[in-house]
């Protein structure tokens, strides 16, 4: 990522994550993140909501899928990402440029909510090492329960209940 800006960014939705298609089959979500600051006005005894930035992003393939079947207008999320400028032009010939954020990793606040995580179900495990393989993709996944006697440890792909640590 040398040269690239990276940014995060904590806002509301302003409309549901629009999930679309490319002719290649690659899903694409697009919304935009409203962020506006807030200080407290100590001669006013109160809080001042400053000027709000409205920035587009995007995300793609499973991850846009997850985040429109995730998130909803006024979700506050928490949004990492790299800044994008595209230039384009207008019907009218007027060359027009964006700034826009690609995003890495986002999810939920929890600052003022709560969230249920689910493990979405994937085509083809990133990792390897899944049941083919003879092991278990998600190590904190329940198992079968240790033979007795033994350490939940000693055997390979079974992680019991307790933490390693």
């Amino acid at each position: 990522m040398a040269g690239e800006t990276v940014i995060t960014v904590v806002g509301n939705l302003t409309s549901d994550p629009e999930l679309r298609y490319t002719q290649g089959g690659l899903a694409v979500a697009n919304f935009t993140i409203a962020s506006t600051p807030r200080t407290f006005d100590r001669a006013a005894n109160e809080w001042k909501d400053g000027e709000a930035l409205f920035l587009r992003a995007s995300v793609w393939r499973e991850f846009a899928e997850h985040v429109a079947g995730s998130l909803t207008k006024g979700s506050r999320v928490i949004a990492s990402g790299r800044l994008r400028q595209r230039s384009y032009e207008t019907k009218e010939g007027e060359k027009r440029t964006s700034i826009e954020l690609e995003i890495d990793e986002i999810g939920p606040s929890l600052r003022y909510a709560t969230a249920s995580i689910t493990r979405a179900q994937s085509s083809s495990s990133p990792r390897g090492g899944g049941p083919a393989a003879g092991g278990n993709d998600e190590p904190w996944a329940p198992s079968a329960p240790a033979a007795s006697g033994g350490d939940v440890w000693a055997t390979p792909g079974n992680y019991g209940d307790e933490t390693p640590f």
